[in-house]
């Protein structure tokens, strides 16, 4: 997944406005108490991101990849997730 499908999913599951908002404020100890925006600046996997985000959220699976969207297959060497 690129850092540019990442927001396109964040504007479709969120709306742009929440979704925007949730990037900033909301702190997610599986990313070591990061928002989305840091952790992506450290250099997490967007997919990673995504995945922690949704599960934070509540997102079902069946939810989280949009209408256009497919799951993309998860970073080689699996996630650095912050523990």
């Amino acid at each position: 997944m690129r850092e540019r499908e990442f927001w396109e999913l964040v504007d479709e599951v969120f709306g742009r406005a929440y979704g925007r908002s949730l990037a900033r404020d909301q702190r997610m100890d599986r990313l070591g108490g990061r928002n989305v925006i840091e952790a992506l600046e450290a250099g997490e996997e967007p997919r990673v991101v995504w995945n922690v985000l949704c599960d934070q959220m509540g997102v079902p699976d069946g939810e989280r990849w949009g209408a256009d969207h497919m799951a993309p297959p998860m970073p080689k060497g699996g996630p650095r997730l912050s523990r």
